[in-house]
């Protein structure tokens, strides 16, 4: 199975062509730019440059979140457009999922703990393990405290493999509470169009227009919304606590 992944779900963006797993080609770029001007001409660049046109591919691959709410949405809309144009089906996959196959690198038996910043002192986190080539879900993706799931891994003996944008804060939170964290390197640190290739073998191509983001948590400006909702409803009451 030939797929096209792409990944805009964090500050970088790449696009990977796989091939039944194995990568044939690997685009990676982190310039600053949006993701709205880089991620379609790095789709269509590896294609070229790979010999290949949209219409060989057997489907097309995106992170659907959770990370950044732009990046999710910029690459959602993306794949839909280039499924809907070559009548492809397209995977959704999830960020944290992709990027723990970052842990093929890891240290045999390690607990493979993907993460991404979320702000306010949380990850967006999932918890895996790598047996026989395949990955085993540990924890689902959620957004969680680090002062949890510090908690939630106390007394773990197997090393913790920390990947993702997200990975140096939480390896350094990690360690200063006396757990065995370790740091990936940063060239199998962060998310990848591969990865998503990879968790994309897996899953069941859709029609394009079932493709959804997953974000997990409100955006900050629903949630100041659903306040001054809140408010204005019962100007008495005090203030519901904002999802983190």
């Amino acid at each position: 199975m030939l797929i096209l992944g792409l990944e805009s779900s964090a500050k970088s963006a790449s696009a990977a062509l796989c091939r039944d797993g194995e990568r044939l080609a690997c685009y990676m770029q982190c310039s600053g730019m949006t993701h709205s001007k880089t991620l379609l001409p790095m789709a269509e660049e590896i294609l070229k440059q790979a010999g290949l046109r949209l219409e060989q591919v057997d489907a097309v691959a995106v992170a659907r979140g959770p990370g950044s709410f732009t990046g999710i949405r910029i690459g959602v809309a993306t794949v839909k457009g280039l499924c809907w144009g070559a009548d492809k089906p397209a995977i959704g996959v999830s960020t944290l999922e992709a990027m723990a196959w970052n842990g093929e690198c890891a240290p045999a038996g390690a607990l493979i703990c993907c993460a991404m910043d979320a702000r306010r002192s949380q990850i967006y986190n999932a918890l895996f393990v790598l047996e026989d080539g395949a990955l085993r879900r540990l924890a689902p993706d959620r957004a969680i405290a680090l002062a949890a799931l510090a908690a939630e891994l106390r007394g773990q003996s197997r090393p913790i493999w920390v990947v993702g944008d997200g990975a140096v804060l939480c390896h350094d939170y990690l360690t200063a509470a006396g757990l065995p964290a370790l740091l990936a390197p940063e060239a199998m640190r962060l998310q990848s169009a591969w990865g998503v290739c990879r968790a994309a073998a897996n899953a069941e191509p859709q029609n394009p227009g079932a493709l959804l983001p997953v974000y997990l948590r409100l955006s900050q400006a629903e949630r100041e919304r659903q306040a001054r909702l809140h408010q204005t409803s019962s100007p008495s009451a005090p203030l519901p606590e904002a999802e983190p």
